[in-house]
């Protein structure tokens, strides 16, 4: 691109037909090259590394040491929808929806694949063991499906949200805008592991 710009010029004075107001006209078209050329390349390079817009999701981080299945509640429309299993390793996170969170109130269950334990609540969904999307969260059994107990996550309708689901005595999930999370839900003792 360079080349390009300096050949012309440089093949109008090679020739011998410059004028002193050619030749000015080139030094200015060589000067303003140097200035703007630079300015010009630049911009892309800005742009990018020009602050972007934080993306508005749904996350869920496992601070646990284990891996976790996560089923996740909503609503979707007019009706509640339940979807699963996304499976997340220890000490680490998921985007478990993209966008602009629409609703306040999410709900979570999630089950720990190598020390036995959940992570539950009372609010009563369908799920399945293997990967779903069920619509509607009424007579689940009926259905063929499992009633579940998931727990709460309020958002203050906020445009993204990220959930930590953290190991202790006490087995809770925190969840919260951001890093690090919000405030604490404790949550019933984990039952034993399921045969």
């Amino acid at each position: 691109m360079i080349s390009e710009l300096f050949s012309s010029t440089s093949d109008t004075v090679s020739r011998g037909v410059a004028s002193g107001a050619t030749r000015r006209s080139g030094a200015l078209r060589r000067a303003f090259a140097r200035v703007l050329l630079p300015a010009v390349l630049a911009v892309p390079v800005l742009a990018g590394l020009m602050p972007q817009p934080a993306a508005a999701d749904f996350r869920l981080c496992n601070r646990s040491s284990s891996r976790v299945g996560i089923a996740l509640g909503y609503k979707d429309g007019n009706a509640w929808s339940t979807e699963g299993w996304w499976n997340i390793g220890a000490n680490s996170c998921e985007t478990l929806l993209r966008g602009d969170l629409v609703a306040r109130f999410y709900y979570v269950y999630a089950i720990d694949y190598d020390l036995g334990g959940e992570w539950s609540g009372k609010a009563f969904m369908c799920t399945r063991e293997k990967e779903f999307t069920i619509r509607g969260i009424q007579d689940c059994l009926a259905r063929g499906f499992d009633r579940t107990g998931f727990f709460e996550v309020d958002t203050h309708e906020q445009k993204s949200w990220t959930v930590q689901l953290t190991e202790s005595k006490t087995s809770q999930a925190e969840a919260g805008r951001g890093l690090p999370a919000g405030g604490l839900s404790p949550l019933p003792p984990m039952p034993p592991p399921r045969p």
